[in-house]
């Protein structure tokens, strides 16, 4: 039985030479990314912003002035709704109340759905959440703390890892997707709460494993072809590392597009962030932060072990035109 092969045996394909491409268009959505969040905002959930959220279901696709009218008439603060799913599910998001005990909370969440049954037949109460203003900005303070220290954290780790090259690259790539997944949200309005947090975080984690192979075969391939040139190890080690991620990155994505149909639209924005965050994570380890080490200097170098000595792949292929020194 033969094995399916997604990417062919003897594959070599010229990454670097597109480098300057990819650094430009890397540059240019990163840029676009930042205007669309600093432009539109961030679309923060309970989680972020504090107050009380409520989800409610409709039989058919309801006039939102009209549920925002029916819920201002209640008297429990400004309401902003927001759509989801196929438009029947609406969430409607509501001031911190006034002495926001358990009691309190559901007294408000029942006045509003019985006053939307009464209104809309057919509406159904899904859920609801509550987040006071003091545990909001807890709340936003250490996910950023935890978003940051994994960057930090991992670009140390590739410098001790490695050389100082490597862990620059790993910071530069991971905060390009950190960029991407961010302006994603702001352009489509999905809701960033604790969920997503935790998408970015994963899509960190992925990003860095896929680099950290590919940074890893560099290395080897540094030390076995002292004499190539960076370019040319580079384009080789990527070549050699391309089935192992093209294998990964599908697989990841099947699960990610069955959980995309199936699980909801409670799961949909941690869901495309993930999608997002692997289709970036996969580009950036393959055309920016491996060119990005030619940019910034790595070299291979001599054996400083055993000066006088070849290694093993030199020489093999220079067994006719080399002798080894004798010790």
């Amino acid at each position: 039985m033969r094995l399916l092969k997604i990417v062919p045996d003897h594959t070599n394909i010229d990454f670097v030479r597109l480098r300057g491409w990819a650094f430009g268009l890397t540059l240019l959505l990163s840029v676009l990314a930042v205007g669309l969040t600093v432009a539109r905002g961030l679309n923060y959930g309970v989680d972020f912003v504090g107050g009380l959220m409520i989800e409610e279901k409709f039989a058919t696709t309801p006039p939102l002035d009209q549920v925002r009218a029916t819920v201002d008439r209640l008297g429990v603060g400004e309401a902003f709704l927001q759509p989801v799913g196929d438009g029947r599910t609406v969430t409607i998001r509501l001031p911190v109340q006034q002495g926001a005990d358990e009691g309190a909370t559901n007294a408000v969440v029942k006045k509003v759905e019985t006053a939307l049954g009464q209104r809309f037949p057919g509406a159904t109460f899904s859920r609801y959440s509550t987040v006071s203003g003091k545990v909001s900005g807890e709340l936003i303070q250490k996910g950023l703390f935890a978003v940051g220290l994994a960057i930090l954290l991992i670009g140390l780790f590739a410098i001790v890892r490695f050389e100082w090259q490597f862990g620059v690259s790993t910071i530069v790539a991971i905060v390009h997707d950190l960029l991407m997944t961010i302006g994603f949200f702001a352009l489509t309005r999905f809701e960033f709460d604790l969920n997503i947090v935790a998408a970015v975080l994963t899509i960190i984690g992925y990003s860095i494993n896929d680099k950290i192979v590919i940074d890893d075969r560099i290395r080897e391939n540094m030390r076995r072809y002292r004499k190539m040139d960076m370019r040319e190890i580079i384009n080789l080690s990527v070549n050699e590392t391309l089935p192992r991620t093209v294998m990964t990155s599908l697989t990841i994505l099947l699960a990610l597009a069955a959980l995309l149909l199936l699980g909801g639209h409670v799961l949909r924005g941690f869901t495309a962030a993930m999608i997002l965050g692997i289709v970036v994570g996969t580009y950036s380890s393959i055309y920016v932060s491996s060119s990005l080490l030619i940019t910034l200097g790595l070299r291979a170098e001599p054996n400083r072990e055993n000066p006088g000595t070849l290694d093993r792949a030199e020489r093999t292929g220079d067994a006719e035109r080399v002798t080894p020194r004798n010790t």
